[in-house]
């Protein structure tokens, strides 16, 4: 164990050390933390100083003690609270691992989990990734001892619910989680209920209801502060992550959906769209139908990159643009695209943060660098070979907890079904998951049964 520690903490020190990255959402979280700090106030500064909702407070509250240990607006000591994090992730995903298969099981899993490039190079940015893996994992470890520990179930009833609640307070979308925990922890107190006499379902229920209690306090309180300084009821973020009063760009949104499936086109043109140049040979053939919509698209173009801010007349010809395709096409936009989204989130090389080419399949403009991002992807795929193995060994042993776990990474698939945009740290908080299973993979009891007995 302390040899997998040590080798978690050196690759992520090397990421922390060769690529610290602080931009892009980073600043804005920096921002709130900031102005809660200094004005106590959670909001932005833009033209002025103003209340905001568009994220949810968990992670600029998490900055804002770190800037008051640290120093304000200091980001480097939070990348290293970051692989503290990390690594205590690594040590219950192999914890958990140990108890579902064995400590042999427990140690292939913690090694795969210090040795995971896809979720240590989070360590070097301060985003929300690396606190969501942290509590992805205590949820589904504090599932697995509320199970096993019936004379502690409050105890670790509360565990979960702590783990759930930071997780949502974390990313909305997190409430994914909840949704899957939730249901394993009624059916394992409801499976004891015979046990528990005339109390039985009280008793059964009470478990969940605690954790699902000490998620939704914290969600209730966020959901009147914002009725009150923001003038609406809002538990969790607008789905725009915008501000009462800002514009959301629904057409070029649309219109985006009607084509968009590579993390490239993410980063070139959908991040670009209100505040810099997009360039038309930026998108793929598959963007036009015919003469008439390359016109078009030629055109909204030209005219936006003048100004290079989002405005009402660009949406509307942005949505024409989209309801024609979707006329022509309804298939491709309502189900092909959104699945080759969700299956380029999940098998891309994850070069986000690396120094790669992003358009890691044109060998011949940068032959080594889409080397390196091949050889990643190949070991994307085969993890997810080996996890698909351990989840066919344990398809007959299924318990509560890993039927839960199997079952987030189905829920958050299906919520990327809907999302505009492919990128692929939005499958990273399935890991955890993953990893168990990949470990379960190599689980003894596998190997024994193939051989023959012995007279």
């Amino acid at each position: 164990m302390v040899w997998a520690l040590l080798a978690g903490l050196i690759l992520r020190a090397a990421f922390v050390h060769s690529r610290p990255d602080v931009s892009g959402d980073t600043l804005l979280y920096g921002e709130i933390a900031q102005n809660v700090l200094k004005h106590h106030l959670y909001g932005r500064t833009t033209d002025s100083l103003h209340a905001t909702w568009i994220r949810l407070p968990g992670y600029p509250l998490f900055l804002a003690a770190c800037f008051l240990l640290f120093g304000v607006g200091n980001y480097y000591p939070v990348l290293w609270v970051n692989v503290v994090l990390d690594l205590g992730t690594c040590l219950l995903i192999g914890a958990l691992a140990e108890r579902l298969g064995g400590r042999r099981v427990g140690l292939i899993a913690l090694w795969i989990a210090v040795l995971c490039p896809f979720t240590a190079n989070y360590c070097a940015v301060a985003l929300t990734e690396t606190p969501s893996l942290l509590c992805v994992a205590v949820a589904f470890y504090g599932s697995q001892r509320l199970e096993q520990s019936p004379g502690a179930q409050f105890r670790w009833a509360a565990v979960v619910g702590t783990g759930l609640s930071f997780a949502v307070l974390l990313r909305p979308e997190q409430g994914l989680l909840s949704a899957a925990v939730a249901p394993a922890m009624l059916w394992v107190g409801w499976r004891s209920r015979s046990t528990l006499g005339m109390h039985g379902v009280r008793e059964a229920i009470s478990p969940a209801a605690l954790s699902c209690a000490i998620v939704l306090l914290p969600l209730l309180g966020w959901g009147i502060r914002n009725a009150r300084v923001m003038g609406h009821f809002e538990p969790l973020a607008p789905k725009s992550a915008t501000d009462p009063g800002e514009q959301v760009p629904l057409g070029f949104n649309h219109w985006y959906r009607t084509w968009g499936v590579d993390f490239k086109s993410t980063y070139d043109v959908y991040w670009n769209y209100d505040g810099a140049g997009m360039a038309l040979t930026d998108l793929p053939l598959r963007a036009f139908d015919n003469e008439e919509q390359l016109a078009q698209t030629q055109k909204v173009f030209a005219e936006y990159n003048v100004v290079q801010l989002a405005r009402p007349q660009f949406d509307t010809q942005f949505e024409w643009i989209a309801e024609e395709r979707d006329r022509l096409h309804p298939l491709r936009s309502h189900l092909v695209l959104p699945i080759a989204r969700v299956a380029n989130m999940w098998l891309r090389p994850r070069t986000e943060l690396m120094e790669l080419p992003l358009d890691w399949w044109n060998w011949r403009a940068h032959a080594k660098g889409s080397g390196v991002a091949a050889a990643l992807a190949l070991l994307n795929l085969g993890f997810l070979m080996v996890v698909g193995a351990g989840v066919w060994t344990q398809r007959c042993r299924l318990d509560a907890v890993q039927a839960s776990m199997l079952g987030f990474v189905v829920l958050r698939s299906a919520l990327l079904l809907t999302l505009d945009n492919s990128e692929p740290r939005y499958t990273l908080e399935c890991f955890p998951v993953l990893i168990v299973f990949a470990a379960l993979a190599f689980r003894r009891e596998k190997l024994l049964s193939n051989m023959p007995e012995q007279p």
